[in-house]
């Protein structure tokens, strides 16, 4: 399960789909970029993927497991306590890792009386001045072109990589094979919201990476493990790359994503930096 919030300047979209797939995309108020996104239940029955399309210097992903709750709880309170944080302008970083956190404990707290444990990765993509900061906890993806290449600015937690199991293992709890590599054999990613009972080993820390926005950035795309199990991420950027408007981007992404077989819900957004495009443009004018 999975939810996409983009914030970049403008109005707020949110959606959840239960079966057709969904699309659409626009311009921030400012000009300096454009977004789309696609998402789809893909062979799934149901779906679990939430997204939602803010436009106001933010863009992110939140990934579910057991349940939609902990994700739509994400969703609705995440964004709202990071940019009510009182150092989201002065030390943004900070800000991110306080927000989660709280985001986080809250979630837990007002789970009290559900009996099924529930829990939601989230990719968060904060676009302050000409700083773009990712922040990620589990497997969502951010990736962005840069100079023509593909480059993480994120990475996946899973259990089996050497820190991350040396941390579970540190704090008492193992990892094991069940399909693929879990913590506690139950869980196959290794930062998550929620997930009350393996909390002490499943954390809500997110790792940041920040990237400046100029003119060598092309776009930035964020997506669910519906598409990276099936897409490598220079395949994604390649495929993106001669596709200007990003709404249709997603969609060819989510509709290859689908063509390899992917098992899970597919939920993508892209947004494309405009700086190139304004430089050309003046220097035309000029």
């Amino acid at each position: 399960m999975g939810y996409l919030n983009s914030v970049l300047s403008q109005s707020t979209s949110q959606v959840h789909v239960d079966d057709a797939p969904v699309s659409g995309g626009g311009l921030s108020q400012d000009g300096k970029f454009s977004y789309g996104y696609a998402s789809s239940p893909g062979k799934r029955s149901s779906m679990e993927d939430f997204y939602e399309t803010r436009i106001d210097g933010v863009d992110g992903e939140v990934v579910g497991h057991g349940g939609a709750r902990a994700a739509e709880y994400v969703k609705q309170n995440l964004f709202s306590n990071l940019i009510s944080h009182p150092k989201f302008i002065s030390d943004t970083k900070s800000a991110i890792a306080d927000a989660y956190s709280h985001t986080d404990s809250e979630f837990l707290k007002s789970e009290n009386n559900q009996n099924r444990d529930a829990g939601s990765t989230a990719s968060t993509a904060i676009l302050v001045g000409n700083r773009l900061l990712v922040a990620n906890v589990g497997d969502s993806r951010a990736v962005i072109c840069r100079g023509g290449n593909a480059i993480a600015v994120s990475r996946d937690h899973k259990p089996d990589q050497t820190d991350e199991r040396q941390r579970i293992e540190d704090a008492g709890g193992f990892v094991m094979w069940a399909g693929t590599w879990r913590v506690g054999g139950v869980l196959a990613v290794s930062r998550a919201f929620g997930d009350r009972l393996l909390k002490q080993y499943v954390v809500a820390d997110p790792e940041i990476q920040e990237e400046k926005v100029d003119d060598t950035l092309e776009f930035l795309i964020l997506a669910s493990d519906g598409l990276w199990d099936v897409v490598t991420n220079e395949e994604a950027v390649s495929m993106t790359k001669p596709i200007q408007d990003p709404e249709e981007a997603a969609k060819r992404l989510m509709q290859e994503a689908y063509q390899r077989g992917s098992g899970d819900n597919i939920t993508i957004v892209v947004v494309r930096f405009l700086a190139n495009q304004e430089e050309s443009s003046h220097s035309t004018s000029a």
